[in-house]
């Protein structure tokens, strides 16, 4: 069977919304409800929630490809780039100031058409602190682009992209797509959601980079549906993307066979859905967070309100595992006796839940 792009009737998608209508409102009416949350904030824990979101966004974005940042980097990427407090005077790994960078412009250029300076710009950013790529231009080598899995010898062909050459032409008629079927456009696709699919597929299939596609792709998904909304879309569709990544790649698969894409539609929509409940619980957690450490804040020490911090940062069930002595005395330089009164203390106040024993015991916060 030839790939869609290969077929007479490329790029013109054809697809059947009536089985998805209802996730389609519950995502509109979950995006109100996400949006009126957030403003009903203080402003400081509302820039809390979105940066928790962008950075969320940012560290799964680059697992999905393999890539794993430090999550302390890529806040205070963002942090800084936003101009806000409590970022450090320099960022390690450049890979992750290239990701917070891309999360910032991403959220304050929303409204913007789509140009091949933007995509080149961004492919420029997540290539940061990366070697042999040649950023911020199409892809020009002469062998197919494929995505293959397997080992060496018995590789298996997934897809193959539209050769090199057709590259510039592919991105520029799909440019001009994505500009046509914005808000007031031509060719408007007027359900937010319905666009950022069809966005992704339509530009993962081109595959116009070296490397970064996917990252991009989602970035333009979050673009379309920011553009539908009005407003910097609240959500991390990398986070559930990455939690279903092998059901992802499989859907992407299957929308790449034919350009009647219904399933890749109706798969791309619930997974938006579940991205936007998420998102809501994220919301929350931020003011739960926030009342946590304003009881706390006079009560505990420095040490373990650093510990506190830290585990939070990883969402509301802290580090995967727990928290442990040997993890306390990592994150705080304290010795181990200290250690142990301190989390003794915070299970005597109520702070941390004790789980297992001996020297297997774990602690999760009581949020």
């Amino acid at each position: 069977m030839a790939y869609n792009w290969q077929q007479k009737d490329w790029p013109h998608f054809q697809y059947d919304l009536t089985d998805v209508e209802d996730v389609l409102l519950a995502f509109a009416e979950k995006t109100g409800l996400a949006s009126g949350l957030l403003k009903g904030l203080p402003e400081d824990m509302q820039t809390e929630a979105i940066i928790d979101m962008m950075v969320s966004e940012a560290i799964k974005t680059s697992e999905i490809e393999g890539e794993y940042l430090s999550r302390k980097d890529v806040m205070s990427s963002i942090r800084k780039n936003l101009g806000v407090g409590g970022a450090i005077a320099q960022v390690s790994d450049k890979r992750a100031e290239g990701a917070g960078a891309l999360m910032i412009d991403v959220r304050n250029s929303f409204p913007e058409p789509l140009s091949q300076k933007k995509l080149f710009d961004w492919h420029v950013m997540i290539m940061t602190g990366s070697r042999g790529i040649k950023a911020g231009a199409w892809r020009t080598h002469v062998e197919p682009m494929q995505v293959v899995s397997g080992p060496i010898g018995k590789e298996k062909v997934h897809f193959e992209a539209p050769p090199s050459e057709q590259v510039p032409k592919e991105m520029m008629r799909f440019i001009k797509w994505f500009n046509a079927t914005g808000p007031g456009g031509k060719e408007e696709i007027k359900k937010p959601l319905v666009r950022a699919a069809v966005a992704h597929l339509y530009f993962e299939t081109i595959h116009p980079f070296e490397d970064g596609n996917g990252r991009i792709g989602r970035a333009l998904s979050e673009k379309a549906l920011s553009q539908g909304i009005g407003r910097p879309v609240l959500l991390s569709l990398s986070q559930t993307v990455e939690a279903q990544r092998k059901e992802y790649y499989a859907a992407l698969q299957r929308g790449q066979q034919d350009n009647e894409i219904t399933d890749w539609v109706t798969w791309f929509v619930n997974l938006g859905l579940a991205a936007q409940i998420q998102a809501e619980e994220q919301v929350e957690f931020t003011l739960r967070k926030t009342k946590f450490f304003d009881r706390w804040k006079d009560v505990l020490n420095e040490r373990q309100l650093h510990v506190l911090q830290r585990m939070l940062e990883e969402g509301p069930k802290g580090f995967k595992g727990g928290m442990n002595a040997k993890k306390y005395v990592a994150i705080t330089g304290t010795s181990k006796a200290t250690a142990t009164r301190d989390l003794q203390d915070l299970v005597e106040k109520g702070v941390f839940i004790p789980a297992g024993g001996g020297r297997s015991t774990r602690y999760e916060v009581k949020l």
